[in-house]
């Protein structure tokens, strides 16, 4: 049984470049590789969506040079696999407040997103500029300027509002680098999701990790609150 929709907390550039000696834009760009390689893989395995950690709206508080470099090779990033998208049919989607996002930046991800937006075997999201709360308040504004009254403020309502508003909620959230929380990454969303963590760090998240973690995912029993009489009766 394969997720619908996998999301990763990609951690652990840095830790990955120091134990090597290495500056930190260098664990960065492995992580791009990495990246690269968990995209394909599950493209090839007909997972039909996958959410990529990229940008939190916390991480601008890391150094003005760092955070220049991130989105600079966020950027390189995309212009080099648009052609990828495109020949394998990948939306890209960008959740996220994107007008904070500096202008260069912000003409980049639009123009990908535009020009893969009718491609429909996988949804590629990045999470770039999001913060669960800040989501979810969003979503409380949006409703209320709607002017909708209490008892038709549903849950898919609510989910309609959120930036994944159409795809699956995730099946699976995987984090790396041995760390144990959820970062305020998806959280109306992560409700029921199954988690896997693992201790390899982000650049070293090979497509082999991610079949073990697929693989863990496919002994899980998902009850949804059922028990498990409740399961097998349908």
């Amino acid at each position: 049984m394969l997720p619908k929709h996998v999301a990763v907390i990609m951690d652990g550039n840095g830790r990955w470049a120091q134990r090597r000696g290495l500056p930190r834009a260098e664990g960065h760009r492995a992580g791009t590789e990495a990246a690269r390689a968990v995209v394909t893989r599950c493209r090839e395995l007909g997972i039909g969506h996958l959410t990529l950690y990229t940008f939190s709206r916390e991480n601008w508080s890391r150094p003005a040079e760092e955070v220049r470099f991130l989105f600079d090779l966020l950027v390189r990033f995309l212009k080099k696999e648009t052609k990828l998208l495109l020949d394998q049919d990948i939306r890209l989607k960008i959740l996220g407040e994107t007008g904070d996002l500096p202008f260069g930046v912000r003409q980049v991800v639009e123009s990908v997103a535009e020009k893969t937006k009718n491609c429909g075997s996988m949804t590629l999201n990045l999470a770039l500029n999001d913060g669960g709360r800040d989501e979810i308040l969003r979503a409380c504004r949006n409703l209320s300027a709607k002017g909708l009254p209490a008892e038709a403020i549903t849950e898919e309502a609510f989910a309609a509002e959120l930036y994944t508003a159409g795809q699956p909620d995730p099946d699976l959230i995987i984090r790396t680098s041995g760390e144990l929380r959820l970062s305020n990454y998806l959280l109306f969303q992560a409700a029921y999701a199954e988690f896997y963590f693992t201790e390899v760090l982000w650049p070293d998240f090979t497509p082999a990790e991610l079949d073990k973690a697929l693989e863990d995912f496919a002994q899980r029993q998902r009850r949804f609150g059922k028990t498990e009489a409740q399961l097998e009766q349908g």
